[in-house]
């Protein structure tokens, strides 16, 4: 992936250091929050599959975001649901755990942020080809884990998945994750057909907070 001034997804996600992930149940929702992420500033958003016609949500905002924004895909777990991603148009992959689905990235040249918990999962991860480790769910161990985590992995390139909000967020980058990914406490009900206004003023926050002494760096 690279964005469209030349930057490698490595790069935009230290910059920004926020992810945003999108799973609704209004698939036209969830299209109005990806392009309402894009609005306000988010440069990496994550359609999960789980969202309805998620790949549809993809492709039609692959289409429609602007240029700062690029659009991926969560949740993939197998083969089939990278390559059904990539056809869609989707620029990055993210896993939960693990998988096939890690290796399979990036044969298709796609970057992954791949799901990992324990010491163990993060090194099978990063030597499956992971640009980055999602630690998740982060909210088992909070900030104090990841930090734990970073004395014997200092340049691992952790991003905290799971119950992430402002508070934690916050103290995740000051124990080093290059980047935290948002879920509901950014997003909300938007997905599901709720208030986009509403979303706008956390987006707004979100990207304050994590643009702070930003990073960036391959």
């Amino acid at each position: 992936m690279n964005s469209p001034n030349g930057e490698s997804f490595g790069t935009v996600l230290r910059r920004t250091r926020l992810a945003a992930i999108v799973r609704g149940s209004d698939p036209d929702a969830a299209l109005r929050t990806v392009l309402t992420l894009a609005e306000e500033g988010v440069a990496l958003v994550e359609v999960s599959l789980n969202t309805a016609d998620a790949l549809g949500v993809v492709r039609r905002a692959v289409a429609e975001v602007g240029p700062g924004t690029v659009v991926g895909a969560g949740t993939v777990l197998t083969e089939d649901d990278v390559a059904r991603a990539r056809e869609a148009g989707a620029g990055w992959i993210v896993t939960p755990a693990c998988t096939e689905s890690v290796a399979a990235s990036v044969r298709a040249g796609l970057p992954v942020l791949a799901g990992a918990l324990t010491p163990t999962e993060a090194v099978a991860a990063l030597r499956a080809g992971a640009d980055a480790v999602k630690l998740f769910p982060a909210s088992l161990g909070g900030p104090a884990y990841l930090k734990a985590l970073r004395d014997p992995f200092p340049d691992v390139p952790f991003v905290p998945v799971g119950g992430v909000d402002l508070t934690s967020a916050e103290q995740y980058l000051a124990n080093g994750a290059v980047a935290v990914g948002v879920g509901s406490p950014l997003v909300g009900d938007a997905a599901h057909g709720g208030d986009i206004e509403a979303l706008r003023g956390r987006a707004r926050r979100f990207v304050a907070l994590c643009g702070r002494d930003g990073r960036g760096g391959a």
